[in-house]
């Protein structure tokens, strides 16, 4: 069961739940999303996934499950981590788990839910991301909603028998609104 926390046209953002720890172990062991997100190179189980999914819950904080509107499915992950309420600093992280929910724009409905919810709730004033240098798809999401690329570390990724650098990028609160109000 999902409870609609944030919304947006496509999808909405609920709370995590253990009864999906299953799609996450098969997502987290899907090439397609564990290549992006670093995780390639670790074999995760159920348990193990579990022991995971419940400790963000037990954190509180603001992870949450993507679902979508259509057919209330599971598909994906994200969630606004590392947060300094004292320096209204976050860090985003996002996936779509779901094969056929990927290339549709639903990212994008989802980093916008969580720059409102930061900036709009949280009294957040920076958000930042980090997406590998291979991610093209990403890295234009981000720049569409107005990320900036602030640092790069060179070849500290490992996949396929090629290094590939990792993008840090953020958005500020002003750039945020300033972006909104360019939407309208």
């Amino acid at each position: 069961m999902y409870f609609k926390k944030l919304e947006s046209e496509r999808i909405y953002l609920s709370p995590m739940s253990l009864e999906d720890v299953n799609d996450y172990t098969k997502w987290m062991n899907d090439r397609k999303v564990t290549d992006n997100i670093h995780s390639t190179s670790k074999v995760i189980t159920t348990i193990g996934e579990k022991e995971w999914v419940e400790k963000l819950m037990q954190r509180g904080g603001h992870t949450f499950a993507i679902v979508s509107k259509d057919n209330d499915k599971l598909i994906g992950n994200c969630g606004l981590m590392d947060t300094d309420y004292k320096d209204g600093t976050s860090t985003i992280g996002i996936f779509i788990g779901e094969e056929e929910y990927r290339g549709k724009g639903l990212g994008t409905e989802v980093i916008n839910l969580l720059l409102d919810y930061g900036f709009n709730n949280l009294r957040l004033h920076n958000i930042n991301l980090g997406v590998f240098s291979f991610n093209e798809r990403a890295i234009s999401c981000y720049k569409k909603l107005g990320f900036k690329e602030y640092g790069r570390r060179h070849e500290c990724y490992y996949l396929d028998g090629k290094w590939h650098d990792e993008i840090w990028m953020e958005i500020l609160e002003d750039e945020y609104r300033k972006n909104k109000l360019d939407q309208v």
